[in-house]
């Protein structure tokens, strides 16, 4: 009975997530549409972990051509939310972890091979470390991962919130000079 309980509970979260997921991750938005309806989208967007910054920053400046500035501020604050929010459902992540099994496999594997990533530079540097990790724009490396590499480490989350949230300003800065062109992207 259990089994069938927690299959029903992660198809129902397939099922009504995922579409979800893909659609506001492709949804055009008319260009005629409010302004908050766009940032309200935008800061939404920002809380897709394989998105975060390193998507919304360009999303906002390239297509809906908003301002700078505006953009770089509305969205490096929106992902730094995300750390409180891991910090205070930790614990419910890991007992969805243990219960549903397809999230736990997942979820343990994404888990190992951060450890793995992040072990070095916050084995040497600490809180320098894991900014670092953070600062780095690439897949992986935002203020979600830089959250649970405080948590698995069992950092200080005071000092973790500062480290990820001075790295999501750096990567946020990052993104914004690329985007600008002012740092010059070559992809082969």
């Amino acid at each position: 009975m259990k089994k069938i309980i927690k299959i029903t509970i992660v198809s129902v979260f397939l099922i009504l997530f995922l579409p979800v997921a893909a659609k506001a991750l492709t949804i055009q938005i008319p260009k005629e549409s409010s302004q908050i309806k766009i940032w309200f989208y935008l800061f939404i967007v920002t809380f897709f972990p394989a998105v975060e910054l390193r998507g919304a920053i360009p999303l906002a400046v390239l297509l809906y051509k908003e301002p700078v500035l505006f953009s770089f501020i509305l969205i490096t604050i929106a992902n730094i939310l995300i750390t409180p929010l891991i910090f205070l459902f930790w614990n419910l992540i890991l007992f969805l972890a243990k219960k549903i099994k397809p999230f736990g496999i997942f979820f343990n594997k994404y888990i190992v091979g951060l450890q793995k990533r992040a072990k070095p530079l916050v084995d040497k540097y600490g809180f320098w470390g894991l900014l670092i990790f953070v600062a780095i724009p690439l897949p992986g490396t935002g203020a979600y991962s830089g959250a649970l590499i405080a948590e698995i480490f069992g950092m200080n989350k005071w000092k973790a919130f500062f480290a990820v949230s001075l790295g999501v300003i750096g990567a946020s800065i990052i993104v914004t000079l690329a985007v600008m062109g002012i740092i010059p992207l070559k992809i082969k």
